[in-house]
């Protein structure tokens, strides 16, 4: 088990042709994550080819997210795309309905992402991010810019603010494993927030204690706390960082 994707989870990248796009969907793709294309309307029809352990890969390219979905029954977009270009990229992936949607752009403007956010709960599609370094269920599948290397699958779930306290985390307990850690992103308004992964990691018969990790401004924490209080069974250790954290 895991939450939100594992080892069955078909992924596209809108994006995939940047050089971004390209640099993390070859670090996917060698982490074991089943990539099945790419999003650009201009290369649409071609293929980009991908070292892929001694040989290459090669990964079609559609011009449209619901015909890269219709052609692969892709369940998971990633998007790598610039911050003017964010919100039409997300739009198109709710739009066609993809069930689960990566947002790693950082610097989108919090009026898109509070546009895009309502569309997706009214069509019932879940996002993480914008502004997040993704999710990662180790051995199964890694979609975003999640170093795979740091540690191994285990029994622990991570829900973050910090992208990089994310990475720092796997490997301090790397000697445990990881169920799924996921990055959700510090951005204002973001599409999967603590209480949604605390829900998800309590209903994971594979995950045996939580690690969740905040950051200071706003009150998620405070509401995390009070949902660990009296939802979640499973041991939870909590971190707050910040340079200007109150004493204690």
């Amino acid at each position: 088990m895991a939450i939100f994707i594992n080892a069955d989870s078909k992924v596209i990248v809108q994006g995939m042709t940047g050089s971004e796009g390209t640099k993390h969907t070859t670090r996917m793709l060698a982490s074991g994550t089943t990539i099945v294309g790419g999003v650009n309307p201009r290369k649409a029809g071609t293929t980009q080819t991908f070292p892929l352990g001694e040989g290459t890969r090669d990964i079609p390219v559609f011009g449209t997210v619901a015909e890269a979905v219709e052609t692969t029954g892709a369940n998971v977009s990633v998007i790598f795309v610039p911050p003017a270009f964010t919100k039409a990229a997300v739009v198109e992936a709710i739009e066609a309905q993809v069930p689960l949607v990566v947002i790693i752009t950082e610097g989108v403007p919090v009026a898109d992402t509070a546009e895009f956010f309502a569309l997706a709960a009214e069509k019932g599609v879940r996002l993480i991010g914008p502004n997040c370094p993704g999710i990662i269920s180790p051995g199964k599948s890694n979609v975003g810019i999640i170093p795979a290397d740091i540690t191994g699958p285990g029994k622990i779930g991570l829900v973050s603010k910090s992208g990089t306290l994310t990475y720092q985390m796997m490997y301090e307990l790397r000697d445990f494993g990881f169920s799924t850690a996921i990055g959700i992103g510090g951005d204002p308004v973001i599409g999967t927030t603590h209480i949604d992964a605390l829900e998800a990691f309590e209903a994971d018969p594979e995950t045996e204690a939580i690690v969740m990790i905040g950051e200071i401004g706003g009150d998620a924490e405070e509401r995390a706390a009070e949902y660990i209080k009296q939802h979640v069974t499973k041991p939870v250790v909590g971190y707050v960082a910040g340079f200007t954290a109150p004493e204690g």
